[in-house]
């Protein structure tokens, strides 16, 4: 619960909320399906996994997914879908159902598979609001 000095103080950040979410959505996509990019067209990158191999699906969800996250287009099943990618990322390539200090993410380097994780968990729950093929504005 805010006080009321600190409502008013957030009260302007209020109206721009619809805007500073889709900020948050083009960009999440955007950087997501450049991750993408790396790995299915090697673009900034030497590494290029092997074509049908885990990684290689996991590359084309991300490119795909991050675009239509990005352009709000299926915005929900498309962050779902990039969400459960970032679960099996985080426990089978970060975790590794490990127990101890293996446990936690700035120790595995699971980091961003966790945040993106979330955020696309809530871009699912939320779809593509502003700036979105899905919904005009």
């Amino acid at each position: 619960e805010l006080s009321s000095e600190d409502g008013a103080l957030m009260k302007p950040l209020e109206k721009s909320a619809a805007h500073a979410y889709a900020l948050m959505r083009i960009v999440a996509g955007f950087i997501f399906a450049f991750h993408g990019s790396q790995k299915i067209l090697g673009i900034l990158s030497d590494f290029q996994p092997a074509v049908g191999s885990q990684l290689w699906f996991g590359g084309i969800i991300e490119l795909i997914g991050g675009l239509a996250i990005m352009l709000g287009f299926r915005s929900r099943v498309a962050a779902f879908i990039c969400s459960g990618e970032m679960a099996v990322a985080y426990f089978q390539f970060h975790w590794k159902f490990q127990m101890g200090p293996a446990f936690f993410p700035a120790v595995n380097k699971g980091e961003l598979a966790v945040l993106y994780c979330f955020v696309f968990l809530l871009i699912a729950c939320r779809g593509g609001i502003k700036w979105s093929l899905d919904k005009k504005d």
